[in-house]
């Protein structure tokens, strides 16, 4: 099964709208989630994504999927764009966002907006770099995602995609199963409320294409120079690709 067809609530509803009340149910709860699942690995995982991205001296950057912003923030802080919007289907997670904006006082040059990622209302060849943590997953169509990223980003830009990925060799495999299936849906189910949301976590990383297969969708929407990195045992995969 497709991590297009992977859906938190109802198999039989469309996935955007599912994800967009997902979102808004575990805002409150997504930070704290976030550092207690990956141990706080997961901010080592997006310093290393932003450095690969600086390399390419990006002047304007688009975060997809930007949730409550971590990523955005941390590349405001490490490369300095001269414009930086992150965008999210989730009003309640952009509400996060814009409230730590505010308390960093950053609120005057990263700017969040609502935009479904499958049909951005930006123009061609708007950005230096589009980014993306922990979110295709959740995309209704993700060659569709891809092409939409392709289009906005100018020639010469770099898509970045950070995402969870099952590691390959034992023990971490099984390991990281047993974490992932038991123990996450369990503490999701506590701290955040929603009984579903990380139950849905681990469906979707399994179904999600990884290693090449995630490379071939960049292909084969126009990417070029496309190459991966895993990290910590293969628990996170760092995706490049240029237009």
């Amino acid at each position: 099964m497709k991590a297009e067809e992977i859906k938190p609530y109802d198999d039989h509803a469309a996935k955007t709208g599912q994800v967009r009340e997902m979102f808004d149910s575990i805002a409150p709860a997504y930070d704290v989630m976030n550092r207690m699942m990956t141990f706080g690995i997961d901010i080592l995982w997006r310093r290393k994504a932003i450095d690969m991205v600086g390399e390419y001296k990006p002047c304007r950057v688009l975060d997809v999927a930007t949730g409550t912003g971590d990523l955005a923030f941390l590349i405001d802080e490490r490369i300095r764009p001269q414009s930086l919007l992150g965008i999210d289907l989730s009003e309640g997670m952009l509400n996060e966002a814009r409230r730590k904006a505010v308390e960093r006082g950053v609120a005057d040059r990263v700017s969040f907006a609502v935009e479904d990622c499958l049909a951005l209302s930006l123009p061609d060849d708007s950005f230096d770099a589009v980014t993306v943590a922990y979110g295709v997953r959740n995309f209704e169509n993700l060659q569709q995602g891809f092409a939409e990223m392709y289009r906005v980003l100018s020639p010469g830009g770099v898509l970045c995609v950070i995402e969870l990925s099952t590691p390959e060799h034992s023990p971490f495999r099984q390991l990281y199963k047993l974490y992932t299936y038991t123990i996450i849906p369990l503490v999701g189910r506590i701290v955040s409320r929603d009984k579903q949301a990380y139950s849905y976590l681990p469906r979707s990383v399994a179904a999600v294409a990884q290693g090449e297969e995630m490379l071939d969708i960049f292909r084969s929407v126009g990417f070029k120079n496309c190459r991966l990195k895993r990290l910590t045992f293969g628990a996170c995969t760092i995706y490049m690709g240029e237009k």
